[in-house]
């Protein structure tokens, strides 16, 4: 888990780079760039938002890569043993970024280097090498006031409220892979950021398992529970599955299976849908792993608990326990109208 609030930024340069292939050039500047007081909370908000924000999806960033010698592993390393040469180490870092900016999609931008105290890994102070780029500018207006009269004038910049590309590798774990986090809000081509440049592999970590797990349990109950019973017992399926998470501290995979499934007909079809379908999901050999919290959370605010009816009225099941939904929603027929209906308890009605 990280916490970023604390983060320091003790040192920025900003380069540019251009496409290769369409005959851009880089630039270098001299020298790091100065913060001031108006400055410094605005990049800094710009630089960390993104992350705070994006389900924590680690990589695994070392020299053991597809990329035969990771040179951006060893500037890291650099930075890392000597912070106050951070300048010199980025203008390698651009100049690395260029030489893999060749598919015709990616375009020109500043590249931001940043190296950061006061990072919080796992309930541990970091530091961190941020390097983050800019690459769609947007028109904004400006006013100049000119004698009686204020004149409109377009102008263009990067918006501070959108990153379109960032990295910040953790010092933590040199000799078994530094974690990174990374977005890509653009994905102009997405083996050039993550592959080509950072050389990454997915962190297969109990947040990489956990999130992997009920991305595979919301589509059983879409493709399977759903079909095989109604819109309810799909609901039902996944508001189990998420108290399970919620619960327990590991997961064990017989367990699971005998505290959310309740009709005993789905078992061997989730266990066929397992065999078919894990090398999608990437759960071939998940049966025991360590929970992550946060991936269950970040899991909960995704799922819909709603049930649409064809009579344009949709009910939302957002319940705290799954045992809820047995207790206060009840599905029948009714044989004079020929219509299905649902039953709804309650003690009063919420005035929101």
């Amino acid at each position: 888990m990280i916490n970023l609030f604390n983060a320091q930024i003790e040192s920025l340069s900003i380069h540019r780079v251009g496409n290769k292939n369409r005959g851009e050039n880089i630039f270098v500047s001299a020298s790091t760039f100065h913060l001031n007081d108006e400055i410094k909370p605005l990049i800094k908000e710009y630089f960390l938002k993104p992350f705070r924000e994006k389900e924590e999806s680690y990589y695994r960033f070392s020299h053991e890569t597809d990329i035969e010698f990771n040179e951006l592993y060893n500037l890291a390393n650099q930075i890392f043993d000597d912070p106050y040469n951070t300048h010199e180490y980025s203008k390698k870092i651009a100049t690395i970024l260029y030489e893999q900016s060749t598919h015709p999609h990616i375009k020109s931008g500043e590249v931001y280097v940043v190296y950061f105290e006061g990072l919080q890994l796992d309930n541990e102070k970091v530091s961190g090498i941020g390097i983050f780029k800019s690459e769609l500018k947007h028109d904004f207006l400006q006013f100049e006031q000119k004698q009686s009269n204020l004149e409109m004038i377009v102008q263009q910049g990067v918006n501070l409220q959108k990153l379109d590309k960032g990295a910040i590798i953790f010092n933590k774990n040199r000799e078994e892979g530094y974690k990174i986090l990374s977005v890509d809000s653009n994905r102009y081509d997405t083996k050039y950021w993550l592959e080509n440049f950072l050389g990454v592999d997915v962190l297969a970590d109990e947040n990489y398992f956990t999130k992997n797990y009920l991305n595979f349990a919301k589509n059983f109950a879409k493709d399977v529970v759903l079909p095989a019973e109604d819109k309810k017992q799909e609901v039902m399926f996944m508001n189990r599955s998420m108290d399970y998470f919620a619960k327990n501290d590991d997961f064990e995979e017989s367990n699971y299976i005998n505290s959310v499934i309740d009709n005993p007909a789905l078992i061997p079809e989730f266990q066929n849908y397992k065999t078919e379908k894990a090398p999608k999901y990437k759960v071939e050999d998940l049966t025991n792993f360590p929970i992550a919290n946060k991936a269950v959370t970040d899991a909960r605010k995704k799922i819909k608990n709603v049930i649409t009816l064809d009579t344009n009225i949709q009910i939302k099941m957002d319940f705290v326990n799954a045992e809820s939904a047995e207790k206060f929603v009840e599905k029948g027929w009714d044989e004079e109208k020929q219509m299905y209906y649902y039953l709804v308890y309650f003690n009063k009605e919420e005035k929101k």
